[in-house]
């Protein structure tokens, strides 16, 4: 008798957990081998395996035995969800990381319950076999992606600001601390500037902006005073602090969000004031971007809204 009769034969209660468990245990695995093994936080952790999490409970629990939509649903649902726990708790990931995850991973993960109840209530022998493919695509496709090159994408923000460029200029190439943050974002755990310093002048010299976590290391590549800096990042901190039971150091903390290079452009208007314009080229170690650049423009966004706004009232004084 193959482990799929066996748990068929089970009451639906018993069949229920013993789906969910199995499906769970499975899934941490894959994702463990991922992200430790491969070293890849891409579609096969956040797409596939919330897409197996949502099918495989349910061909376990619907296999030989009648199953409704609705159940279906339940079980997915009850999967995700204590998957996601099992990596809080298992120290795997933080809450804020799990949080932005959740979306993404609940429509897959009701994809994949629909599909398996389809599949099971078409044909009892297909399902098995549909969790054994998944079980074998989710390690090879990360394999595949970890060998795609990431793409470089940028984030503008701007602000007008009642002064010259000159005055602007001073408050550009450093500033003084910063006030604590009142928005919600950077009380979760979010890294946010607190001051900037320089060390020299002109194009060489070495910017400083300092973040919670650490600071930006900016080798200055354009000094056009008072209207364009630039610099490249040459060295970053973690973009994060973990919110956990546990003091967490995700692999994702190092290397899968970088910072490539930043510039503030300075443009007089006919007022008299100064259009302040803030750029971050970035790329994503992490994958889909299409999903994961919401989440880090929206960020970088509210960086830089946080020193362009300091900026401005340190201008206007």
């Amino acid at each position: 008798m193959n482990p799929f009769d066996k748990i068929s034969q089970l009451n639906a209660t018993k069949r229920q957990i013993v789906s969910i468990s199995i499906s769970v245990v499975i899934g941490g695995l894959l994702t463990i081998l991922g992200i430790y093994g491969v070293g890849e936080y891409g579609i096969a952790i956040f797409i596939a395996t919330p897409f197996f999490l949502g099918f495989a409970p349910v061909i376990l629990f619907g296999y030989k035995n009648k199953i409704r939509a609705s159940d279906s649903r339940k079980i997915g649902l009850f999967s995700l969800t204590f998957f996601m726990l099992g990596l809080v708790f298992f120290a795997i990931e933080g809450f804020i990381c799990i949080i932005m995850a959740l979306p993404i991973g609940l429509v897959f993960a009701w994809i994949g319950s629909y599909i398996g109840y389809l599949v099971i209530r078409k044909s009892h022998k297909k399902g098995p076999v549909g969790m054994f493919v998944l079980i074998i695509f989710i390690p090879s496709y990360s394999l595949f992606e970890k060998q795609i090159e990431p793409e470089i994408y940028s984030v503008v923000t701007s602000i007008e600001i009642a002064a010259s460029p000159e005055k602007v200029w001073e408050n550009v190439v450093e500033f003084p601390q910063l006030e604590k943050p009142t928005e919600f974002l950077f009380q979760t755990g979010i890294s946010y500037p607190i001051n900037a310093k320089i060390k020299g002048k002109g194009v060489g010299a070495i910017r400083y902006c300092n973040f919670t976590t650490g600071s930006f290391v900016e080798p200055i590549t354009r000094w056009d005073e008072p209207n364009l800096l630039a610099f490249d990042v040459l060295e970053q901190p973690a973009p994060m602090k973990e919110i956990s039971f546990w003091d967490i150091d995700a692999p994702h903390l190092h290397d899968y969000f970088v910072s490539k290079k930043g510039q503030f452009k300075l443009v007089r208007l006919k007022n008299g004031n100064t259009k302040l314009i803030g750029t971050t080229w970035y790329y994503n170690n992490i994958k889909p971007n299409f999903y994961w650049n919401i989440w880090s423009d929206y960020i970088v966004h509210q960086i830089h809204n946080r020193v362009l706004k300091h900026i401005k009232k340190n201008a206007e004084k």
